[in-house]
Protein backbone atom coordinates (compact mmCIF):
# COMPACT_ATOMS: atom_id res chain seq x y z
CA UNK A 1 0.00 0.00 0.00
CA UNK A 2 1.07 3.54 -0.33
CA UNK A 3 1.99 5.53 2.53
CA UNK A 4 -1.38 7.77 2.06
CA UNK A 5 -3.93 5.18 1.48
CA UNK A 6 -4.26 4.91 5.25
CA UNK A 7 -3.64 6.37 8.37
CA UNK A 8 -0.02 6.42 9.62
CA UNK A 9 1.36 6.58 13.21
CA UNK A 10 3.48 10.52 14.21
CA UNK A 11 6.58 8.08 14.07
CA UNK A 12 5.77 6.53 10.36
CA UNK A 13 4.48 9.87 9.00
CA UNK A 14 7.79 11.28 9.64
CA UNK A 15 9.72 9.01 8.80
CA UNK A 16 8.23 8.61 5.01
CA UNK A 17 8.56 12.87 4.88
CA UNK A 18 12.51 12.50 5.52
CA UNK A 19 12.84 8.90 3.38
CA UNK A 20 11.28 11.53 0.65
CA UNK A 21 14.29 13.93 0.61
CA UNK A 22 17.01 12.65 -1.92
CA UNK A 23 19.75 13.74 1.07
CA UNK A 24 22.53 10.96 -0.63
CA UNK A 25 25.79 12.25 1.02
CA UNK A 26 26.70 14.76 1.36
CA UNK A 27 23.39 16.54 0.48
CA UNK A 28 20.77 17.21 3.38
CA UNK A 29 17.90 17.67 1.11
CA UNK A 30 15.78 19.62 3.35
CA UNK A 31 15.60 16.63 6.47
CA UNK A 32 17.57 18.85 9.15
CA UNK A 33 15.17 22.19 8.66
CA UNK A 34 12.42 19.74 8.80
CA UNK A 35 13.63 18.38 12.02
CA UNK A 36 14.91 21.65 13.40
CA UNK A 37 11.28 23.13 12.99
CA UNK A 38 9.53 21.01 15.23
CA UNK A 39 12.46 21.08 17.43
CA UNK A 40 12.19 24.69 17.97
CA UNK A 41 8.45 24.36 18.45
CA UNK A 42 9.36 22.86 21.55
CA UNK A 43 11.95 25.07 22.47
CA UNK A 44 15.12 24.09 21.99
CA UNK A 45 17.56 26.44 20.86
CA UNK A 46 19.00 25.33 17.90
CA UNK A 47 22.57 25.99 16.43
CA UNK A 48 22.98 25.25 12.57
CA UNK A 49 27.16 24.33 11.64
CA UNK A 50 27.64 24.39 8.41
CA UNK A 51 31.04 22.89 7.81
CA UNK A 52 32.28 22.90 4.05
CA UNK A 53 29.48 21.51 1.90
CA UNK A 54 28.15 19.50 5.30
CA UNK A 55 25.11 20.50 6.80
CA UNK A 56 24.89 19.60 10.78
CA UNK A 57 23.20 21.08 13.91
CA UNK A 58 23.46 21.17 17.82
CA UNK A 59 20.11 21.88 19.72
CA UNK A 60 19.53 21.71 23.81
CA UNK A 61 16.56 21.78 25.73
CA UNK A 62 16.29 22.09 29.51
CA UNK A 63 18.19 23.34 32.12
CA UNK A 64 21.45 22.17 34.00
CA UNK A 65 22.17 18.50 34.47
CA UNK A 66 22.73 15.44 32.88
CA UNK A 67 22.83 16.08 29.17
CA UNK A 68 21.02 13.14 27.02
CA UNK A 69 22.01 13.45 23.12
CA UNK A 70 20.62 11.89 20.57
CA UNK A 71 22.85 11.37 17.45
CA UNK A 72 22.25 10.47 13.89
CA UNK A 73 22.83 11.44 10.07
CA UNK A 74 20.54 12.55 7.52
CA UNK A 75 22.45 11.31 4.81
CA UNK A 76 22.19 8.30 2.74
CA UNK A 77 24.17 5.70 0.56
CA UNK A 78 23.24 6.31 -3.03
CA UNK A 79 20.76 3.99 -4.18
CA UNK A 80 22.82 1.70 -6.97
CA UNK A 81 20.33 1.04 -9.93
CA UNK A 82 17.32 2.91 -9.90
CA UNK A 83 15.52 0.43 -12.10
CA UNK A 84 16.39 -2.90 -9.33
CA UNK A 85 13.84 -1.39 -6.97
CA UNK A 86 10.54 -2.73 -6.57
CA UNK A 87 9.43 0.98 -5.79
CA UNK A 88 11.18 4.36 -6.19
CA UNK A 89 14.22 4.68 -3.71
CA UNK A 90 13.02 7.52 -2.59
CA UNK A 91 8.93 7.14 -2.68
CA UNK A 92 8.23 5.71 0.49
CA UNK A 93 5.80 2.73 0.66
CA UNK A 94 4.90 0.12 3.20
CA UNK A 95 4.54 -3.23 1.22
CA UNK A 96 1.74 -5.87 2.25
CA UNK A 97 4.07 -7.69 4.65
CA UNK A 98 4.21 -4.17 6.74
CA UNK A 99 7.43 -3.22 5.52
CA UNK A 100 8.64 0.20 5.19
CA UNK A 101 10.49 0.72 1.63
CA UNK A 102 13.04 3.48 0.78
CA UNK A 103 16.61 4.75 0.82
CA UNK A 104 17.14 5.64 4.96
CA UNK A 105 14.29 3.61 6.09
CA UNK A 106 16.97 1.54 8.20
CA UNK A 107 19.80 3.53 8.02
CA UNK A 108 18.69 6.00 10.08
CA UNK A 109 15.95 7.95 8.73
CA UNK A 110 13.43 5.74 10.89
CA UNK A 111 15.36 6.22 13.89
CA UNK A 112 15.66 9.82 13.72
CA UNK A 113 11.75 9.96 13.11
CA UNK A 114 11.44 7.83 16.00
CA UNK A 115 13.55 9.74 18.05
CA UNK A 116 11.83 13.16 17.35
CA UNK A 117 8.61 11.92 17.98
CA UNK A 118 9.34 10.23 21.38
CA UNK A 119 11.00 13.79 22.17
CA UNK A 120 8.04 15.17 21.58
CA UNK A 121 6.21 13.26 23.97
CA UNK A 122 8.64 13.19 26.53
CA UNK A 123 9.30 17.41 26.44
CA UNK A 124 4.82 17.25 26.18
CA UNK A 125 4.65 15.38 29.28
CA UNK A 126 7.71 16.64 31.34
CA UNK A 127 8.24 19.95 30.07
CA UNK A 128 10.21 21.07 33.20
CA UNK A 129 12.62 17.92 32.89
CA UNK A 130 16.30 17.44 34.31
CA UNK A 131 19.01 17.54 32.41
CA UNK A 132 19.42 18.70 29.07
CA UNK A 133 18.07 16.65 25.89
CA UNK A 134 20.75 17.04 23.03
CA UNK A 135 20.81 16.79 19.34
CA UNK A 136 23.91 16.50 17.43
CA UNK A 137 23.03 15.23 13.62
CA UNK A 138 24.98 15.43 10.23
CA UNK A 139 24.72 14.93 6.66
CA UNK A 140 28.23 13.36 6.86
CA UNK A 141 27.83 9.81 7.83
CA UNK A 142 28.12 7.61 5.16
CA UNK A 143 31.09 10.18 3.26
CA UNK A 144 34.29 10.57 4.73
CA UNK A 145 32.84 12.19 8.06
CA UNK A 146 35.65 14.95 8.11
CA UNK A 147 33.06 17.84 8.28
CA UNK A 148 29.98 16.12 10.15
CA UNK A 149 30.25 14.72 13.68
CA UNK A 150 34.01 15.00 14.18
CA UNK A 151 34.00 18.96 13.42
CA UNK A 152 31.15 19.10 15.60
CA UNK A 153 32.18 17.37 18.56
CA UNK A 154 35.82 19.39 18.14
CA UNK A 155 33.77 22.79 18.58
CA UNK A 156 31.99 21.73 21.57
CA UNK A 157 35.20 20.37 23.01
CA UNK A 158 36.06 23.43 22.71
CA UNK A 159 33.70 25.13 24.25
CA UNK A 160 33.60 23.00 26.88
CA UNK A 161 30.52 21.11 26.61
CA UNK A 162 29.39 18.58 28.51
CA UNK A 163 27.58 15.57 26.69
CA UNK A 164 26.71 12.50 29.45
CA UNK A 165 24.65 10.17 27.75
CA UNK A 166 24.28 9.52 23.75
CA UNK A 167 22.23 7.39 21.77
CA UNK A 168 23.00 6.92 17.89
CA UNK A 169 20.09 6.16 16.35
CA UNK A 170 22.47 3.66 13.77
CA UNK A 171 20.65 0.55 13.27
CA UNK A 172 21.68 -2.10 15.34
CA UNK A 173 19.60 -4.61 15.62
CA UNK A 174 19.67 -8.02 14.32
CA UNK A 175 16.37 -10.25 13.77
CA UNK A 176 14.52 -8.22 16.48
CA UNK A 177 14.73 -4.72 16.99
CA UNK A 178 16.25 -4.07 20.74
CA UNK A 179 17.75 -7.89 20.68
CA UNK A 180 21.37 -5.97 20.17
CA UNK A 181 22.41 -2.68 21.19
CA UNK A 182 26.32 -1.55 20.47
CA UNK A 183 27.81 -0.47 23.07
CA UNK A 184 31.30 0.65 21.91
CA UNK A 185 33.15 -0.54 18.55
CA UNK A 186 36.53 -1.94 17.26
CA UNK A 187 39.14 1.10 15.95
CA UNK A 188 39.82 1.12 12.34
CA UNK A 189 43.47 1.40 11.09
CA UNK A 190 44.19 1.52 8.00
CA UNK A 191 47.93 1.66 6.07
CA UNK A 192 49.28 2.10 2.01
CA UNK A 193 52.08 -0.24 1.74
CA UNK A 194 54.82 0.42 -0.86
CA UNK A 195 57.36 -1.46 -1.74
CA UNK A 196 59.83 -0.49 -3.76
CA UNK A 197 61.79 -2.98 -6.24
CA UNK A 198 63.62 -2.62 -9.61
CA UNK A 199 61.79 -3.03 -12.84
CA UNK A 200 63.12 -4.86 -15.68
CA UNK A 201 62.53 -7.81 -17.94
CA UNK A 202 60.88 -11.02 -16.77
CA UNK A 203 63.91 -12.73 -19.65
CA UNK A 204 66.68 -10.90 -17.10
CA UNK A 205 65.36 -11.66 -13.46
CA UNK A 206 69.49 -10.71 -12.13
CA UNK A 207 68.90 -7.36 -13.26
CA UNK A 208 65.56 -6.59 -11.43
CA UNK A 209 64.38 -7.20 -8.18
CA UNK A 210 60.47 -8.17 -8.14
CA UNK A 211 58.76 -6.57 -5.32
CA UNK A 212 55.75 -8.96 -5.51
CA UNK A 213 58.10 -11.72 -4.54
CA UNK A 214 59.26 -9.27 -2.32
CA UNK A 215 56.48 -8.55 -0.44
CA UNK A 216 54.65 -11.43 -0.34
CA UNK A 217 56.40 -13.24 2.47
CA UNK A 218 56.15 -10.34 4.40
CA UNK A 219 52.80 -10.39 3.66
CA UNK A 220 51.75 -13.61 4.72
CA UNK A 221 53.53 -13.06 8.01
CA UNK A 222 50.79 -10.29 9.03
CA UNK A 223 48.07 -12.22 8.20
CA UNK A 224 49.53 -14.58 10.24
CA UNK A 225 50.42 -12.36 13.26
CA UNK A 226 48.67 -12.91 16.65
CA UNK A 227 47.95 -9.06 17.70
CA UNK A 228 45.71 -10.06 20.49
CA UNK A 229 43.22 -11.83 22.16
CA UNK A 230 40.94 -9.45 22.53
CA UNK A 231 38.72 -9.28 26.01
CA UNK A 232 35.59 -9.67 27.30
CA UNK A 233 33.81 -6.92 25.11
CA UNK A 234 35.87 -6.96 21.95
CA UNK A 235 36.85 -9.79 19.77
CA UNK A 236 40.38 -10.35 18.43
CA UNK A 237 42.31 -7.79 16.88
CA UNK A 238 42.28 -8.83 12.52
CA UNK A 239 44.52 -7.76 10.24
CA UNK A 240 43.25 -7.71 6.18
CA UNK A 241 44.63 -6.68 3.36
CA UNK A 242 41.69 -5.39 0.86
CA UNK A 243 43.94 -4.59 -2.26
CA UNK A 244 46.97 -5.40 -4.45
CA UNK A 245 48.02 -3.55 -7.37
CA UNK A 246 51.70 -4.05 -9.16
CA UNK A 247 52.52 -4.62 -12.88
CA UNK A 248 52.19 -2.06 -16.03
CA UNK A 249 49.83 -4.63 -17.16
CA UNK A 250 52.40 -6.20 -19.76
CA UNK A 251 53.81 -10.07 -19.13
CA UNK A 252 57.42 -9.75 -19.67
CA UNK A 253 57.84 -6.53 -17.21
CA UNK A 254 58.91 -7.25 -14.06
CA UNK A 255 57.12 -4.50 -11.90
CA UNK A 256 59.28 -1.74 -9.86
CA UNK A 257 56.97 -1.67 -7.55
CA UNK A 258 53.84 -3.24 -5.69
CA UNK A 259 51.13 -1.05 -3.55
CA UNK A 260 49.18 -3.17 -0.80
CA UNK A 261 45.98 -1.24 1.29
CA UNK A 262 45.30 -3.23 4.42
CA UNK A 263 43.09 -2.63 7.56
CA UNK A 264 43.09 -3.32 11.26
CA UNK A 265 40.10 -3.40 12.69
CA UNK A 266 41.39 -3.68 16.45
CA UNK A 267 40.55 -3.78 20.05
CA UNK A 268 41.12 -1.97 23.50
CA UNK A 269 44.06 -4.30 24.19
CA UNK A 270 46.16 -3.23 21.00
CA UNK A 271 47.20 0.52 20.80
CA UNK A 272 47.83 2.65 17.56
CA UNK A 273 51.48 3.16 17.81
CA UNK A 274 51.88 -0.38 18.89
CA UNK A 275 50.36 -2.03 15.98
CA UNK A 276 52.41 0.67 13.09
CA UNK A 277 55.86 -0.71 15.22
CA UNK A 278 54.93 -4.52 14.76
CA UNK A 279 54.71 -4.00 11.53
CA UNK A 280 57.65 -2.21 10.81
CA UNK A 281 59.84 -4.69 12.41
CA UNK A 282 58.02 -7.38 10.70
CA UNK A 283 58.62 -5.30 7.64
CA UNK A 284 62.57 -4.65 8.46
CA UNK A 285 62.60 -8.18 9.26
CA UNK A 286 62.07 -8.84 5.74
CA UNK A 287 64.32 -6.31 4.18
CA UNK A 288 61.75 -4.64 2.19
CA UNK A 289 62.36 -1.51 0.77
CA UNK A 290 59.25 -0.15 1.71
CA UNK A 291 57.31 3.26 2.97
CA UNK A 292 53.39 2.95 4.84
CA UNK A 293 51.25 5.86 5.29
CA UNK A 294 48.67 5.59 7.43
CA UNK A 295 45.35 6.62 8.12
CA UNK A 296 43.46 6.20 11.51
CA UNK A 297 39.73 6.19 10.86
CA UNK A 298 38.89 5.91 14.94
CA UNK A 299 39.88 4.80 18.37
CA UNK A 300 37.68 2.13 19.77
CA UNK A 301 35.62 2.75 22.01
CA UNK A 302 33.50 0.66 24.67
CA UNK A 303 30.44 2.12 27.53
CA UNK A 304 30.52 -0.63 29.99
CA UNK A 305 27.29 -1.30 32.03
CA UNK A 306 26.19 1.96 33.94
CA UNK A 307 23.28 4.14 33.70
CA UNK A 308 22.67 4.51 29.89
CA UNK A 309 23.06 0.83 29.33
CA UNK A 310 21.23 0.61 32.27
CA UNK A 311 18.15 2.39 30.67
CA UNK A 312 18.53 1.55 27.82
CA UNK A 313 18.13 -2.22 28.34
CA UNK A 314 15.54 -1.76 30.89
CA UNK A 315 13.25 0.31 28.05
CA UNK A 316 13.83 -2.85 25.53
CA UNK A 317 12.46 -4.99 28.32
CA UNK A 318 9.53 -3.36 29.08
CA UNK A 319 8.60 -2.76 25.48
CA UNK A 320 9.39 -5.86 23.83
CA UNK A 321 9.80 -8.22 26.92
CA UNK A 322 13.25 -9.25 26.02
CA UNK A 323 16.63 -8.63 26.99
CA UNK A 324 19.07 -7.12 24.90
CA UNK A 325 22.69 -7.79 24.54
CA UNK A 326 25.39 -5.77 24.31
CA UNK A 327 27.81 -5.84 20.98
CA UNK A 328 30.59 -4.27 20.13
CA UNK A 329 30.86 -5.82 16.42
CA UNK A 330 30.35 -4.06 12.88
CA UNK A 331 32.36 -1.24 11.54
CA UNK A 332 32.50 1.95 12.46
CA UNK A 333 29.89 4.62 13.63
CA UNK A 334 29.94 8.57 14.29
CA UNK A 335 29.80 7.43 18.22
CA UNK A 336 33.61 6.50 17.81
CA UNK A 337 33.98 10.55 17.27
CA UNK A 338 31.37 11.57 20.50
CA UNK A 339 32.77 8.94 22.83
CA UNK A 340 35.95 11.17 23.11
CA UNK A 341 34.83 13.65 24.97
CA UNK A 342 33.84 10.81 27.65
CA UNK A 343 30.63 10.23 26.92
CA UNK A 344 28.70 7.12 27.11
CA UNK A 345 27.74 6.14 23.93
CA UNK A 346 25.20 3.50 23.13
CA UNK A 347 23.90 2.58 19.57
CA UNK A 348 20.31 1.41 19.27
CA UNK A 349 18.35 1.49 16.26
CA UNK A 350 16.08 -1.10 13.72
CA UNK A 351 16.96 -4.15 12.07
CA UNK A 352 19.68 -3.61 9.65
CA UNK A 353 19.08 -6.53 7.30
CA UNK A 354 18.70 -4.29 4.55
CA UNK A 355 21.18 -1.16 4.93
CA UNK A 356 22.77 -0.18 1.92
CA UNK A 357 21.24 -2.35 -0.05
CA UNK A 358 18.62 -2.16 -2.95
CA UNK A 359 15.43 -2.16 -1.87
CA UNK A 360 16.07 -1.10 1.78
CA UNK A 361 13.16 -1.59 4.50
CA UNK A 362 12.12 -1.98 8.13
CA UNK A 363 9.16 -3.35 9.53
CA UNK A 364 6.87 -0.31 10.12
CA UNK A 365 6.01 -1.09 13.48
CA UNK A 366 9.52 -1.39 14.57
CA UNK A 367 9.56 2.10 14.38
CA UNK A 368 6.60 2.72 16.82
CA UNK A 369 8.38 0.11 18.99
CA UNK A 370 11.51 1.93 18.89
CA UNK A 371 9.52 5.60 19.68
CA UNK A 372 8.68 3.87 23.02
CA UNK A 373 11.85 2.59 24.01
CA UNK A 374 13.39 6.04 23.28
CA UNK A 375 10.73 7.33 25.17
CA UNK A 376 11.18 5.52 28.34
CA UNK A 377 14.86 6.25 28.35
CA UNK A 378 14.48 9.62 28.38
CA UNK A 379 11.84 9.13 31.23
CA UNK A 380 14.20 6.86 33.20
CA UNK A 381 17.19 9.25 32.53
CA UNK A 382 15.64 12.75 32.84
CA UNK A 383 11.65 12.41 34.08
Amino acid sequence: MSVASSPLSPTLALACQLIERPSVTPLDAGCQALMIDRLETLGFAVERMRVEDVDNFWATHGREGPVLCFAGHTDVVPTGPVQAWQTPPFQARIDEQGMLCGRGAADMKGSLAAMLVAVERFVGEYPDHKGVIAWLITSDEEGPALHGTQAVVERLRARGERLDWCIVGEPSSTALVGDIVKNGRRGSLGGLLTVRGVQGHVAYPHLAKNPIHLAAPALAELAAEHWDDGNDFFPPTSFQVSNLNAGTGATNVIPGELQALFNFRFSTESTVDGLKARVAAILDRHGLDYQVDWTLSGLPFLTEPGELLDAVSASIRSVTGRDTLPSTSGGTSDGRFIATLGTQVVELGPVNATIHQVNERVLASDLDLLTDIYYQTLVRLLA
